[in-house]
């Protein structure tokens, strides 16, 4: 049998990775709680609009898989203003453009999981998905196997995309 190793995954399963939660949670939500410690490198926050930010997801579907959000607490695009739609949309294209400098991606997923039942892992909190992909990115281990195999180490990606964010 084959060993596919994910050391990086050690203290999500344990309960012992230091980004993860331990009290209570603004808002009861990740996102905001992230949002105001002002740490952005721990928490893989890339680029702050005036309304929205980016961050890369830490379970990610492929390589590159980012995430943007608006700042406030709110589950639904109707909750926003127009103008924070607007720095939304204005965000996700410029994390296609970074993204696809920094990875030569072949296309993307973009898309918005809204409530529940809808996809959503965290459905108060609305985030919009940027999957970069490759031909043939895709396989059967993520559905026999339940495996997603991502080939770029998180905080080399992070570090990546942040230079490039920065210059834009």
């Amino acid at each position: 049998m084959e060993k596919l190793y994910a050391p990086w995954r050690h203290g999500y399963v344990t309960k012992t990775d230091p980004n993860m939660p331990t009290g209570p949670l603004k808002n009861n939500c990740v996102f905001c709680d992230q949002f105001a410690q002002n740490n952005d490198e721990k928490y893989l926050i890339l680029k702050r609009g005036q309304h929205t930010a980016v961050v890369m997801n830490y379970y990610p579907y492929n390589a590159g898989h980012l995430m943007v959000l608006p700042l406030e607490h709110k589950a639904n695009l109707n909750d926003l203003t127009p103008e924070v739609r607007a720095e939304l949309m204005e965000l996700v294209n410029l994390s296609l453009n970074v993204v696809q400098e920094a990875l030569k991606c072949a296309g993307f997923n973009v898309g918005i999981n809204v409530g529940e039942t809808g996809g959503g892992g965290i459905p108060s909190h609305l985030h919009m998905h940027i999957v970069p992909r490759w031909k043939g990115d895709t396989n059967f281990m993520a559905t026999v196997a339940e495996t997603t195999l991502i080939c770029s180490p998180f905080h080399e990606l992070y570090k990546n995309f942040k230079d490039i964010f920065d210059k834009s």
